[in-house]
């Protein structure tokens, strides 16, 4: 059994698209360390991908008792997780009411509509010409309005729910308050939204999940709103809003990905897997599970009450379980990123979020074929949020 008692400040270093080395050497000499986020209690640091799916997957780490304690985190505040924090049966529960909503069926019915979207988006970039910021008038727009969509968001007020999600898993709530004012904004809207929904049904899903509240299903009105709010409404755009940027920089800095592509469209569902193997989308590991019992991992003993964080980009780079990780193959299979989680907690909304990324790149590479950065890989602006990275400026031309 190894002890560990070195604790390295975590976040390792960031850089745009890379993963921090160090995780790989700790993936050979200490694939369970100690690391120490800006706020919060020391936590385990799982980096091999064996380890992040046991964490993810065993009983005896919970989500739900980690709800009030000083548990691991990127920002000075500490608020509740919604489905996030919770355990079996209540996250069965939940995500029953909201799994008819993103099943296979239903992202093939609506992946028309969003290409339809996405090429309508690209007319709105053609008519300003002869350049744009990829984020701001693509990445941002196209996800906010299909989760709006889905909940029934109306159609005038999709910009503040950008503001919004964006905010609350941005820089500015890492030390600020800001944090509980956009947190009671987004509460108080959504509490407006779930009366309107009351006093006259609607079949959109928030209309769904306010009958199934008002009809048995034990949904409260505090469950309802973080659900539909914070759960659906930023977990639906930001990982779009931050991945679909991060892959259009990486191939439009890696022309032999960008010319194969283009060469072979056919590929697409297997580039987009393999970016999202490859390329990072959070900004480190979070959401701590918390030991039960006292449980081996590895030859490593994690006591009962210990908070361990599964580091899915480190995971999605173990050599043990991807062969070449550092290289980049559209043909990769299989290809068992845990980029979407693993497990109980996998992200409801991934099949939505595949589609959308399938679309979005496909409408781009026909619809540009001359596609490429403005102002060069300098011109690009970063953020590392509290949950998400990716660019927040991204200049291009066509």
């Amino acid at each position: 059994m190894s002890v560990q008692t070195t604790v390295r400040d975590y976040p390792f270093d960031m850089h745009e698209t890379g993963v921090s080395p160090l995780y790989f050497k700790l993936q050979q000499e200490e694939p369970l360390s100690r690391v120490q986020l800006p706020y919060g209690e020391p936590a385990w640091l799982a980096t091999r991908h064996a380890d992040v799916k046991f964490v993810l997957t065993d009983a005896r780490f919970s989500r739900s008792i980690a709800q009030g304690l000083d548990q691991p985190r990127l920002r000075r505040q500490s608020t509740g997780d919604g489905i996030m924090g919770m355990d079996p049966p209540d996250h069965t529960r939940l995500r029953r009411l909201v799994g008819k909503a993103f099943t296979s069926r239903r992202m093939n019915q609506m992946r028309e509509g969003v290409e339809t979207l996405a090429h309508r988006l690209i007319d709105d970039m053609l008519a300003k010409g002869p350049q744009a910021d990829l984020v701001e008038d693509f990445a941002r727009l196209l996800p906010v309005t299909v989760i709006c969509d889905l909940l029934g968001v109306p159609f005038e007020d999709r910009h503040v729910f950008s503001t919004w999600t964006e905010g609350v898993t941005g820089e500015a709530t890492m030390k600020g308050d800001v944090l509980f004012e956009i947190g009671d904004e987004l509460d108080k809207y959504m509490a407006d939204l779930v009366a309107q929904r009351r006093r006259e049904p609607t079949d959109d899903l928030l209309g769904a999940l306010v009958f199934a509240r008002d009809h048995g299903d034990k949904l409260t009105d505090t469950e309802l709103i973080a659900l539909a709010g914070a759960g659906l409404l930023t977990g639906g755009v930001e990982t779009v809003a931050s991945a679909l940027p991060s892959f259009v920089h990486t191939l439009l800095t890696r022309p032999d990905l960008l010319q194969q592509l283009r060469e072979r469209p056919e590929l697409m569902p297997g580039a987009v897997e393999e970016l999202l193997r490859y390329v990072p989308i959070n900004t480190a590991a979070m959401f701590a599970r918390y030991a039960l019992e006292d449980v081996m991992i590895g030859d490593t003993l994690v006591r009962t009450g210990d908070p361990v964080l599964p580091a899915l980009h480190a995971a999605n780079r173990d050599p043990e379980v991807f062969e070449d990780p550092e290289t980049v193959d559209f043909t990769r299979s299989p290809n068992p990123h845990v980029t979407f989680g693993h497990g109980p907690h996998h992200c409801i909304g991934a099949q939505l979020a595949r589609m959308e990324l399938q679309e979005s790149l496909t409408a781009l590479l026909s619809r540009l074929p001359e596609l490429r950065l403005a102002e060069g890989p300098e011109g690009v602006e970063w953020k590392f949020g509290v949950i998400v990275r990716g660019p927040s400026r991204l200049p291009i031309a066509w």
